[in-house]
């Protein structure tokens, strides 16, 4: 089994209560007062207190094209993954020379050269890492992105892997655009990057005695990993790419999906390997919002304190995107009281829909 090492995550400078962003946002929003009206009720209902912003929150207002948005994507973006990287490495006692593969996601932004490729200049990585952009898995992209860096490392178990994700969620507000969709976006997303640094089976930083000196949170192993794809739903959640920014297509259906078939997926997962649900003490849930949350508390029959940390991580940054299942990871290895050896189950939800599924086995305490 792989170990995850150490897991990142870092937010911007920029950091603004929910009211105040609502009120800065509504005016380029929702431009006649009952939809203002709306957009308001919105924000206080996304289970968010505070959100942190790429950049500072005046500057939104002249932000209105996808070349404009794109640059500062590219710009800070590279920086904030950086930042993340340079931490889970620093935890993980692994020297940039000493990554074999890099996997970037991140579906706010594009760029070519591709951000693992500017990542691997500034970080000072090898020429000869191996490297996996990845674009479109959206909210997804964390877990899915730890899953591929375990198949990585199941065919080379001597390497160690870097998984980076970065959202600069904020750059995709649509001014003038009172549709619920980007109403319900302009309150919920923020924006943030992590990074986890994973070791193969065989890598000596694998073996259970071998810690990081900068290493202060628990460790994990990966023992399987499980993608599943919802049929007839590829227009319930993604992007309209249009001259202004990615304008986002997000359907009040998705916790009714999720509903319907997550408890198969898990329970299929979980079987593998002689579980049920009801073995597992700890729940790494995507903050993808209230409904969704709720959405999948109630599929599984957890408790209210299963999903604590994800209502935590929304709260205190908003719907990270591909990052905020990864930052709840780092909570739950924080803050789990599960004993080493437990089993835990990670899963987010994107564009397809799509569902990604990591089972994990939690190590110290």
């Amino acid at each position: 089994m792989s170990r995850v090492l150490s897991v990142e995550a870092v937010l911007p400078r920029h950091s603004y209560a929910q009211e105040t962003i609502t009120a800065a946002v509504a005016p380029l929003v929702a431009r006649d007062p009952a939809r203002a009206a709306v957009l308001r009720r919105l924000h206080r209902s996304a289970g968010v207190d505070e959100r942190h912003l790429v950049l500072p929150l005046e500057e939104y207002a002249g932000l209105q094209s996808m070349g404009a948005t794109n640059a500062v994507f590219v710009r800070e973006g590279t920086l904030l993954a950086e930042e993340a990287c340079r931490r889970a490495l620093a935890a993980a006692g692994v020297e940039p020379g000493e990554v074999d593969h890099v996997f970037a996601t991140s579906v706010t932004g594009v760029a070519a050269p591709s951000l693992d490729v500017l990542l691997s200049e500034r970080l000072g990585l090898r020429g000869d890492v191996r490297r996996t952009p990845s674009f479109g898995l959206g909210c997804a992209g964390g877990a899915g992105g730890l899953g591929r860096v375990h198949d990585h490392l199941l065919g080379h178990p001597g390497d160690v892997s870097l998984l980076v994700a970065v959202e600069l969620c904020s750059l995709t507000l649509q001014h003038g655009d009172d549709s619920a969709a980007n109403m319900v976006a302009s309150g919920l997303f923020g924006d943030g990057a992590a990074a986890v640094v994973v070791a193969g089976a065989d890598h000596p930083l694998a073996r259970a005695d071998a810690a990081g000196p900068g290493r202060a949170r628990r460790t994990a192993r990966v023992v399987d990993t499980r993608s599943a794809l919802y049929p007839g739903t590829t227009d319930a959640l993604g992007w309209e790419v249009r001259d202004t920014g990615f304008a986002i297509v997000l359907s009040a259906d998705l916790p009714d999906l999720l509903g319907a078939h997550l408890l198969a997926d898990v329970k299929g997962l979980l079987a593998e390997h002689g579980l049920t649900p009801a073995d597992v003490p700890a729940w790494v849930v995507h903050a993808g919002g209230p409904r969704v949350i709720d959405a999948v508390r109630d599929a599984l029959g957890l408790a209210e304190d299963d999903v604590r940390e994800s209502r935590a991580s929304l709260a205190g940054a908003g719907n990270l995107s591909s990052v905020s299942v990864l930052d709840v990871l780092a909570r739950t290895l924080d803050g789990s009281g599960a004993p080493a050896g437990a089993p835990a189950v990670l899963m987010a939800f994107g564009p397809g829909v799509s569902c990604e599924l990591v089972l994990l086995r939690l190590e110290g305490s």
